[in-house]
């Protein structure tokens, strides 16, 4: 059974940090495209990053310079780092994970619980 479990969610005031970690199970995560996406009520979902087993990443131009994407293949862990917060940054964000290359975040195969992020002004 695939599993993604998120953690790290909360809330900070603009310009803060958080560190968003999300933990695989059930697939084969060091061939496994790795992403993240955020989705607020009412909007289309909005893919932010991913990082390829070979390690390369790609950024959303919203979130690029200030969230960097990692992973550790040991502990089967990607994490999303989020600097200089700001308050249109408050959404659900997912962990995404696809044995094909990540595109969209309403093609991905596997997604996890979501964790809520609340940046005040």
């Amino acid at each position: 059974e695939v599993q993604l479990v998120e953690s790290g969610g909360g809330s900070v005031q603009a310009g803060g940090s958080l560190r968003l970690s999300c933990t695989a199970s059930g697939f084969t995560f060091d061939d496994s495209d790795m992403g993240w996406y955020r989705q607020t009520p009412g909007n289309e979902c909005e893919l932010l990053s991913t990082i390829s087993s070979d390690g390369s990443t790609t950024y959303a131009d919203s979130v690029k310079g200030r969230f960097t994407i990692s992973q550790d293949n040991a502990k089967n862990t990607v994490y999303l780092q989020m600097n200089s917060l700001k308050p249109e940054d408050t959404a659900v964000y997912y962990c995404a994970a696809d044995p094909l290359p990540i595109l969209h975040c309403t093609t991905v195969q596997y997604w996890g619980q979501g964790t809520q992020v609340t940046v005040s002004s």
